[in-house]
């Protein structure tokens, strides 16, 4: 596989198909999650991040509320450990930082917790279940200095 992509902000109308056929790949599909979690009505209130293969085909997605909490971290499967989740994060949060945000929150899935602390994220409370998937809280502080931008292009 080339393991180029490119990370862009999406527009939720525009975007909408590319942005549920991986959600419901990854959270639906793979890990269960009933379609009326997934789907929770405050998507067209939220900034989208899109990767997409060389070939512009939609590889991942993350999105940002307007408060601050980063979720919906979704990569398909023949493209995890390719960089791809770390590149939605950091345009994510290069995004969080040019809104003036101090600060991000997620709730992280306890298996993943590991990919965040990569990234500066800490894990605080106990860890709880979502969709019946274990989760612990994980927030990050925003220095504009320490969020680079990213050409998110193919990262191995």
């Amino acid at each position: 596989m080339n393991a180029t992509f490119t990370v862009r902000r999406a527009d939720w109308e525009r975007d909408q198909q590319s942005l549920r056929r991986i959600r419901t790949a990854v959270f639906v599909d793979e890990q269960n999650v009933p379609p009326a979690l997934e789907w929770d009505g405050v998507d067209d209130h939220c900034l989208h991040v899109l990767a997409e293969d060389d070939r512009g085909a939609p590889i991942g997605t993350g999105r940002l509320l307007p408060d601050g909490h980063i979720g919906r971290m979704a990569v398909l499967a023949a493209w995890r450990g390719h960089g791809v989740g770390g590149a939605i994060l950091r345009e994510l949060l290069r995004c969080a930082a040019g809104r003036g945000l101090s600060e991000v929150v997620l709730n992280a899935q306890t298996h993943a917790m590991g990919f965040y602390a990569c990234h500066g994220f800490s894990a605080e409370g106990a860890a709880f279940f979502d969709a019946g998937i274990e989760h612990k809280r994980m927030r990050r502080a925003l220095a504009q200095a320490n969020v680079q931008a990213t050409g998110a292009e193919g990262e191995s």
